[in-house]
């Protein structure tokens, strides 16, 4: 077999045939120590994943992403359009642990801790197993004519994914627009809110159209993540490898026959089972090698591990390693471009620290209103500003109290005084006199300050121009 031959391989993906039809990929039920650890990880990320948003710290929801009111909450802390740049950085740290994760041990997230896996295999598969049966039952039933057991199978899996398709829309949604407001929605009912039940149901279809048919394209089509292995990726990382000096020995793998002495006909310890194939969710081959189609998720392995007890062979044919462990038996280790990333990383994750302590709980921006001039008398200059004020806390601020810190003057605010309820945005209008013998230019830079019961809770500052002679 020629090199050629040997990579033709990665001329398509496992599911697409070669006249360009869908390939349906039947995944044999997975078993195994791998697989139990997967489900325990499984089942706590999901508890996170649909409690998330219904938990709150500090009156602040866990995790909010508000596109449509530019409102963000990670991990209890709130975020808002002023706070962008810390919701940048977090982004970026999140871009740069995700590729230092990769580059160490491969797409394992996708595997382990992607909600799309999570959901696809640890509910979607399960419910499917129970309702058609492992593989073989499931090609079976698929091939046969739509006779009365088709008919319930099918009816019944469809209305299951569809009412858990349904529920997790509805999750999303509290990600989206925020719990309070969801369980507002339903408490009133849906017949109050039709345009939300509306999108709820289109989002419905939509969860309903991957788990139950698109399901593993996600990860090979739609997914940018995988195609970021080929540049992440090197011998040194550790991803689900095939030993492939183990297994095909100096003459291949070779099926197992009875008594045969399979060293000296030089045969690999691979018996061309093809268990771990039939396991996979992508309906990859991982004898060929690390592709982008595999996720990482260890069905293999257990597949394998099984089969090895069996013939009394070692396990381990396939496992966790990277390409310099089967080549030269070299263990992992942390090399010059591990180290770097660990070190962008590390210096992200202190500036975030840093400003996040360093960020107040309110939030004020001054600013003139634009083409107004300024107003003088014989002893003063009066500019009007419009005022901002965002409270990030949950905390109502009554009475709040702006004044001028660096010059001497006279600040009003319209409407006589400020109150800044929790979580909330309030714009306002004020007006600064300062005394013209207390300037010293034609434009100054005033430092404002904004208290509560004479403590000061914020600091910010604006411009004041005034005409160019005073006097």
């Amino acid at each position: 077999m020629t090199n050629q031959d040997r990579e033709n391989f990665r001329d398509s993906i496992g599911t697409i045939t070669e006249d360009g039809n869908r390939n349906v990929i039947y995944p044999k039920k997975p078993k195994g120590v791998f697989y139990k650890y997967r489900t325990l990880v499984s089942w706590l990320l999901l508890v996170v994943l649909v409690s998330a948003p219904f938990v709150k710290i500090n009156g602040n929801q866990f995790l909010l992403f508000n596109v449509l009111k530019g409102k963000y909450n990670i991990f209890g802390q709130p975020f808002w359009p002023q706070d962008f740049y810390l919701l940048v950085i977090s982004m970026l740290i999140g871009i740069v642990f995700i590729i230092l994760f990769t580059v160490i041990f491969g797409r394992i997230f996708c595997g382990w801790m992607c909600p799309q896996t999570i959901f696809m295999e640890m509910i979607f598969r399960k419910i499917e197993y129970l309702i058609e049966g492992d593989r073989s039952k499931q090609i079976k039933l698929d091939k046969q004519a739509w006779n009365r057991e088709k008919i319930v199978k099918k009816s019944v899996k469809w209305f299951i994914f569809y009412i858990l398709s349904f529920g997790i829309a509805n999750v999303f949604f509290a990600y989206i627009i925020g719990s309070d407001e969801l369980l507002k929605y339903v408490f009133e009912g849906p017949q109050n809110h039709i345009e939300t039940l509306v999108k709820l149901g289109v989002f419905s279809l939509v969860f309903f159209f991957v788990f139950a048919w698109f399901r593993e394209q996600v990860c090979i089509i739609a997914c940018p993540y995988g195609r970021l292995q080929g540049v992440l990726l090197d011998n040194n990382s550790v991803v689900v490898a095939y030993d492939y000096k183990r297994g095909e020995g100096t003459n291949g793998r070779s099926k197992l026959r009875k008594g045969e002495d399979r060293a000296d006909k030089g045969y690999g310890d691979c018996i061309s089972c093809m268990q771990c194939v039939h396991v996979c969710p992508t309906g990859i081959d991982i004898r060929n090698g690390t592709q982008l189609e595999c996720i990482n998720c260890t069905a293999c392995i257990d597949a394998c591990d099984e089969i090895m007890d069996r013939v009394n062979f070692d396990k381990g044919l396939i496992r966790y390693a990277s390409e310099n462990d089967i080549l030269k038996g070299e263990k992992f280790k942390f090399n010059t471009r591990i180290k770097s990333y660990i070190v962008v990383l590390t210096l992200m994750v202190v500036a975030l620290v840093t400003l996040l302590f360093m960020r107040s709980d309110v939030e004020a921006t001054i600013l003139r209103i634009p083409g107004q001039m300024y107003s003088i008398t014989e002893k003063t200059v009066t500019n009007v500003y419009t005022i901002t004020l965002v409270n990030k806390t949950v905390i109502n601020f009554e009475d709040l109290k702006v004044k001028l810190m660096s010059h001497k003057g006279i600040v009003k605010v319209i409407g006589g005084k400020i109150d800044l309820k929790g979580n909330k945005l309030k714009e306002g209008t004020i007006f600064i006199i300062i005394a013209k013998k207390n300037l010293t230019s034609s434009k100054v830079k005033l430092k404002i300050g904004i208290y509560q019961d004479n403590k000061l809770i914020e600091t910010t500052t604006t411009n004041f121009p005034s005409p160019l002679r005073l006097n």
